[in-house]
Order: C-alpha cells, then sequence, then structure tokens
C-alpha cells in the first residue's frame, strides 16, 4: 500500500488547486488534509481499484455481496482512512454525520442517492460514475445505492465509491428529521467503519 502523505506530497507538487490556509485557520482544524486533498485520494484510489492494483482484497470470484454493503480498507495511517465501498440495493447508511472528520467520496461504478440536511430540509443529489464530493465537518447525510442504479447492475457489475476521511473515523452521529423541520440526535456511536455499520 502506498502512503497518503507520499502520494499527496506528489500530487501537490504537480498542481496546486487550492491555496495554503492562514495559519490561525489551519491550527484549528482536526486534520491537515483539506477537501480538495481527499478528493484527490478518492480518484487516486478509484484509478487504483479500475487498474487492479487492490484485486486481492476485492471478493473472492468477483461476485460482489448483494445482501449487505462491503467494504474494504485501502489506505490507513495516522492522519487518513480511504475505504472502498460496494452498495445494494435499499440499504441506507442512515441520517449521519462524521463527527470531527472530513470526507470525500469519488463514485466508480453505477450511482449513489444522497439525502443532505440543509438547514431546513433534506435535498437529494444523485452522484454517477465519475462524480465527486467532499463533506466538511457538520455536514448530514444519508446515502443509498440511486434506484436508476439498482436496475441496471447486478453481483458481477456492482455500484462502488471509494470514501477518504480525515481524522480517520471514530464517532459517527446519527439524526432524525422531527415534525417541527429540525433535525434530532439520536445516537453517537464509536466506529471505524465508513458510512455507519455494514
Amino acid at each position: 500500500m502506498r502512503s497518503s502523505v507520499l502520494s499527496l506530497s506528489s500530487a501537490r507538487d504537480g498542481y496546486s488547486a487550492t491555496p495554503p490556509l492562514d495559519r490561525a485557520v489551519a491550527s484549528a482544524l482536526p486534520t491537515r488534509l483539506r477537501p480538495a486533498d481527499l478528493l484527490r485520494l478518492t480518484d487516486e484510489g478509484a484509478e487504483d481499484v479500475l487498474a487492479g492494483r487492490y484485486d486481492h482484497l476485492l471478493p473472492d470470484d468477483g461476485i460482489w455481496p448483494s445482501d449487505e454493503r462491503w467494504a474494504t480498507r485501502l489506505i490507513a495511517d495516522d492522519e487518513v482512512d480511504v475505504w472502498l465501498i460496494s452498495w445494494t440495493p435499499g440499504k441506507s447508511t442512515e441520517l449521519h454525520d462524521h463527527a470531527g472528520s472530513l470526507g470525500a467520496l469519488t463514485v466508480l461504478s453505477g450511482a449513489l442517492s444522497e439525502f443532505r440536511w440543509n438547514g431546513s430540509e433534506l435535498r437529494r443529489r444523485t452522484l454517477a460514475a465519475g462524480d465527486q464530493a467532499s463533506f466538511p465537518i457538520g455536514w448530514v447525510h444519508d446515502v443509498v445505492r440511486a434506484p436508476a442504479a439498482a436496475e441496471s447492475v447486478g453481483p458481477l457489475d456492482p455500484t462502488l465509491s471509494v470514501h477518504a476521511y480525515s481524522p480517520p473515523l471514530s464517532a459517527m452521529s446519527y439524526y432524525e428529521v422531527t415534525g417541527h423541520g429540525t433535525l434530532r440526535r439520536t445516537k453517537t456511536v464509536l466506529t471505524d467503519q465508513p458510512e455507519g455499520d455494514l
């Protein structure tokens, strides 16, 4: 496995998509990595999966689980976790945040529906193969395999996405929308699993 730090420094040498952060702002963040860094890591992870560099971590015989989501960790260090996740029809992550971690994803195949709390309601967007998204601290969302993807792919052609979290996930809070149009936290769990329990 390659080091995320090595990967990021070589990517930064080639181009700089984001300016350096002010020292006062940078010292207040839980990680030195920024959303653009995490998007770059998920994109690199997606390329590596498609190139076969992680075939040894994939399900045996190329048959993906069809009843439950499945995940494997691609990169793990003190700064970041990068995961490959396969999504099954109807299995929602439930409305959640990533506690003190920033996050990002790249969709490899199929499509995902994300339902994000915008402060007054849930907004839906669909992320298709090649699409990316990043999640700042405080981002509350639910993710599920998009209905169109559920109809068009099967256990041999799954919906896949690569996710990165920095610092690595340690907790997630779950929420419900109240009858008054607000969010209520229902529980907080300690976890190192991506996008909720698998």
